[in-house]
């Protein structure tokens, strides 16, 4: 296999055409196939920097079809750069099956750092950075979606979820009636583009705020959620089940230990319970 048989993941700006990496460019001068999710879209990009790189459509609808094919002309000794429309490829965007295929084979995958939509506004969101989980979509439909909002309900970490403008305020009416009015919750808008804006506020409050204005629900969404603090008196059920199965191989004081810092509670409350519930 020749030492240029390369794939590059090419992360590209989410809406400032500015905040692509010089490096970035460079490669997407020097390769000789870009992998795009949408060429149209990427011509965009590609005619602003006057690059010429001949473009080929990969998107979720023809991925799994075109991975092999991709890997044969990477085999052959051509070097690919794979962009999606913003952002960095993977992160709810395609490219999952490329770059595994590419592992299987042993082709060399080379990722270049840049924009992402979730990192960025987790950043500006006022919401706690230290543990978070990236969530992708919600489910479009309304069980499915209360059910998943149910069962993040006891997370700890802050949650980051991607949302569409058509179904931000009934995401929000959601938050609000499982998680309860008082969830901190961030709405990052239209991210590093002209009507940017990132407000955070009781999602009960927020909900209503978004409701009073179109506005406040068009673009591309960022929707972050803080995590789920429990008190002393009132402790996660999935926190007590880790307590419970590390307290079955190592002494209680250590297990509360773990679990504390695994879920980001108090380990002295977490000790205290099991004192006064395991035998």
């Amino acid at each position: 296999m020749s030492e240029q048989a390369t794939l590059f993941i090419v992360p590209t700006p989410i809406g400032n055409l500015s905040d692509i990496t010089e490096r970035g460019l460079e490669i997407l001068r020097s390769v000789d196939l870009i992998a795009a999710e949408d060429t149209r879209h990427t011509g965009k990009l590609l005619n602003h920097y006057q690059i010429k790189t001949k473009t080929f459509a990969l998107h979720d609808h023809n991925e799994q079809q075109k991975a092999e094919y991709l890997v044969s002309k990477l085999k052959s000794g051509i070097s690919i750069a794979l962009v999606s429309d913003a952002g960095t490829p993977l992160i709810s965007d395609p490219g999952y099956h490329l770059v595994n295929t590419c592992r299987a084979h042993g082709v060399k995958v080379v990722p270049l750092p840049g924009p992402c939509a979730a990192v960025t506004a987790m950043s500006a969101s006022g919401l706690p950075s230290d543990r978070f989980s990236f969530e992708g979509f919600l489910p479009s439909k309304e069980k499915a979606r209360n059910d998943k909002i149910t069962e993040l309900k006891e997370e700890t970490r802050t949650m980051i979820f991607y949302e569409s403008p058509r179904r931000l305020q009934y995401t929000l009416d959601a938050l609000t009636a499982i998680m309860g009015p008082e969830r901190q919750v961030c709405v990052a808008r239209e991210m590093t583009k002209a009507f940017e804006s990132i407000t955070t506020m009781p999602v009960g409050e927020l909900a209503v705020w978004v409701a009073q204005d179109s506005n406040r629900s068009r673009g591309e969404i960022v929707l972050l959620v803080s995590g789920y603090k429990p008190t002393g008196l009132e402790i996660p059920a999935k926190v007590l089940n880790t307590l419970k199965l590390l307290n079955e191989e190592l002494p209680l004081k250590k297990a509360a230990a773990l679990t504390a810092e695994i879920h980001g509670c108090k380990k002295n409350a977490l000790y205290k319970w099991g004192l006064e519930n395991f035998n």
